[in-house]
């Protein structure tokens, strides 16, 4: 009965966005804003994106580990004078986009988030920039889940900023679910609040944009799209977004991984339809293109959840401790839901779950929706990929 439910629900919402797609105005000559300055990584010939493979149950050095990996092989995680193509200078705003939607193992694992704080945190140069961790719940996310998702299953993301801060750090949280509804105009036309600002236009894809826009308790004015306010104009490079997901199934959409965790940018609030519904038909590419491409995706695949998510409980969840990284959101989603989500289905459900699969072409399946996204961020001139023959695998620090 569920699964005729989401084949139902897939289909209606397919129809009511193709018709969305083909009465509103043409929206193509709308370009992207210019995208801040992204990493560079030289690949072997052949090689379109990496992807890194570490270790870890996100309490021990599973992530210093995975820099050291990463800039063995040219990705450097620290911007300096001898790596100028570094992912983090030293004076950056450093926003970690996590998921707060969801207590237990449905939400990022918050040892994790505190092992990259840390390592943002041991800048070579010394950081002098602002961390901060962010999200929007849809109207359900809580910063302080009473049974988080962490080794201890008392940690909150709350607790690990209020311990930083005690230190302290400049390290705060913002959860956007408290000003989603509230429409806002941006800090460069007077508008001062926080809120969402959101675009007047359905895009071919379904989706209005939508994007958080507001001052963090540091008195930091931060525009998710145009960057950091400086009370004259924007700095887009200094905002440096990270991307931390956790690997789980989804009733409706098959898999949230990295391109999916960007429903988190989104405000189902203030748009004509619910945003929820363009995931199917590429929307979360859309959403990437035109608000902001993180510099790095972190996917937590500590505990992953093979069959009942996005929601999941402990008892539901699967440990596999590992963790991957890169620089395209797609090589990484391909690649951790075939060795390790589908795997891991498989193992529980003693079947392949075909909807799943990044090949699969029908709609309403993971491949379809996925592929959609990705044709957003060729179209924007981001050079991903879904082919697995054109990812750099290490695993370990080994390839």
């Amino acid at each position: 009965m569920k699964k005729f439910l989401a084949v139902t629900i897939i289909l209606a919402v397919t129809a009511a966005v193709s018709f969305y797609a083909t009465v509103s105005p043409a929206v193509e000559g709308f370009l992207p804003p210019s995208p801040p300055s992204l990493p560079v990584m030289s690949l072997p010939d052949g090689f379109v994106s990496a992807v890194f493979v570490e270790s870890t149950d996100g309490t021990d050095d599973g992530i210093t580990r995975l820099v050291s990996s990463m800039s063995a092989h040219g990705l450097e995680f620290y911007q300096t004078e001898r790596a100028p193509d570094g992912l983090i200078a030293s004076n950056d705003v450093v926003l970690l986009k996590f998921n707060v939607q969801w207590g237990e193992r449905g939400g990022t694992n918050t040892d994790l988030i505190a092992r990259v704080i840390e390592a943002v945190l041991a800048h070579p140069d010394g950081f002098t920039g602002e961390i901060i961790v962010g999200d929007n719940g849809q109207g359900i996310g809580r910063l302080d889940w009473a049974r988080p998702n962490s080794a201890c299953r008392e940690q909150s993301v709350l607790d690990v900023v209020n311990a930083f801060q005690a230190r302290g750090d400049r390290v705060t949280a913002s959860l956007w679910d408290e000003f989603s509804p509230i429409r806002v105009a941006e800090f460069s036309e007077g508008d001062y609040r926080d809120g969402f600002v959101a675009e007047d236009i359905i895009r071919h894809t379904g989706l209005e944009v939508t994007y958080p826009k507001f001052t963090t308790e540091f008195g930091t004015r931060v525009s998710f799209r145009h960057g950091i306010w400086n009370g004259e104009s924007y700095d887009v490079n200094r905002l440096r977004v990270i991307n931390m997901p956790v690997l789980k199934s989804h009733w409706t959409y098959w898999q949230t991984g990295a391109v999916k965790n960007y429903m988190g940018v989104v405000s189902n609030h203030l748009t004509r339809r619910r945003a929820h519904y363009s995931v199917g038909t590429g929307g979360m590419g859309t959403q990437l293109v035109y608000t902001r491409m993180p510099v790095l995706h972190i996917l937590d695949m500590i505990w992953v959840t093979p069959d009942g998510g996005p929601a999941s409980s402990y008892t539901a969840a699967v440990e596999v401790n590992k963790i991957g990284v890169s620089l395209d959101p797609v090589a990484l989603d391909v690649w951790a839901t075939n060795h390790v989500l589908i795997p891991e289905a498989e193992r529980l459900l003693r079947r392949r779950p075909a909807s799943m699969s990044p090949s699969a072409t029908d709609p309403g399946t993971f491949g379809h929706w996925l592929r959609l996204s990705l044709n957003e961020m060729l179209a924007a001139g981001y050079n991903f990929t879904m082919d697995e023959r054109e990812i750099l695998v290490v695993i370990n620090g080994e390839n």
